[in-house]
């Protein structure tokens, strides 16, 4: 019985909609044949009647379907069978029930007689394929949108698969080249070297929390590059320069977003205390990364797996892709910032 209510509950605008449908439809056929209209004109008796009546149908409908159809979608012919079916159990039902009561108070004659019946089952068969039309596109759109949502979970559930891998290979990526950064420190330099190894440290433990995010604060990520710079100057010292201007900082990017493309500007250009490589990391309604090109004879071209692993990541977090420009002289990435 609870669950009975509450079917009703979860179901109560479409009840609402029948029973007014129902009312509208008894007003409409008294003023027709009775050609009046008083206080009798809008009682809501009729509309009562045809809500359980029609209650009653569905419920016929709803048997049918779960006999006969094992999935979730209709074929036109299985449809035309459950109605059918459904149509002529309910009549037959009905007018069993008529019948039995007008035996019980003897008015078989007057509510069985050809014409009142004819007129009666007609009435009916009409009745039965509005109401049984309105509760087939009802059930027909709550299995759309179940369907819907399904597919909007599982989407949801493969794009987060998707961007773990992604992350799961720049991780490694970002730990490796490091690593050989830090064994060319340790035949250089073995002070240099220490005190990249500390910061090091420092900076992958924020790698290793920013796994388990698909997102993160663009002031978090500003405070990272920072970081992760120090280390290139390091190697490097003024060989290569970090502009940043910040007009906002509100929003979200996929992290190490930054890294990657500091990490992409000094692995393909070679830079010089005289020539440095200038990276200009803007943010406003976008972010944008650009650097001066100076190409090194053994550079690889752009199209990295880093790089093709991050665009993928916005590709599947954003409504809008990164954008790569390169002209003779300069190099720019356009990065959407994300709000949701």
């Amino acid at each position: 019985m609870k669950n009975f209510i509450q079917k009703i509950y979860q179901n109560r605008y479409f009840l609402l909609f029948i029973l007014l449908f129902a009312y509208v439809q008894s007003i409409y056929i008294r003023i027709i044949l009775r050609k009046q209209i008083n206080a009798y004109t809008f009682t809501p008796d009729a509309a009562l009647a045809s809500l359980i009546g029609s209650g009653f149908l569905f419920l016929i409908i709803l048997f049918f379907i779960k006999k006969w159809n094992k999935s979730e979608t209709f074929s036109p012919k299985l449809l035309f069978k459950i109605f059918g079916a459904s149509l002529f159990v309910y009549l037959l039902a009905t007018n069993t029930l008529g019948l039995s009561i007008a035996l019980l108070f003897g008015n078989v004659e007057r509510n069985f007689n050809q014409e009142t019946f004819s007129l009666s089952l007609f009435s009916k068969f009409l009745d039965s394929l509005i109401y049984g039309g309105f509760f087939l596109a009802y059930y027909y759109y709550l299995i759309h949108k179940k369907t819907a949502k399904k597919i909007a979970i599982y989407n949801k559930a493969m794009t987060e698969s998707k961007v773990n891998q992604l992350k799961a290979q720049l991780n490694p990526h970002f730990l490796f080249n490091n690593l050989n950064v830090l064994d060319q420190l340790i035949e250089e330099d073995k002070d240099k070297a220490s005190d990249f190894l500390n910061e090091f440290a420092e900076i992958y433990r924020y790698v290793l929390q920013s796994t388990d995010k698909e997102l993160i604060r663009i002031e978090d990520e500003i405070d990272f590059a920072k970081q992760y710079f120090k280390l290139i100057k390091h190697k490097y010292h003024n060989a290569y320069q970090l502009q940043i201007e910040c007009k906002s900082i509100i929003g979200f990017v996929v992290p190490m977003t930054l890294q990657l493309l500091l990490e992409n500007a000094v692995k393909h250009n070679l830079g010089t205390e005289k020539n440095p490589i200038c990276i200009h990391i803007k943010i406003d309604k976008i972010i944008s990364v650009s650097n001066n090109i100076n190409l090194k004879l053994n550079s690889k071209p752009k199209s990295e797996r880093a790089l093709k692993n991050l665009k993928e990541q916005y590709r599947l977090l954003s409504e809008k892709p990164i954008q790569i420009y390169q002209t003779e002289n300069d190099f720019s990435v356009e990065i959407p910032i994300i709000h949701n």
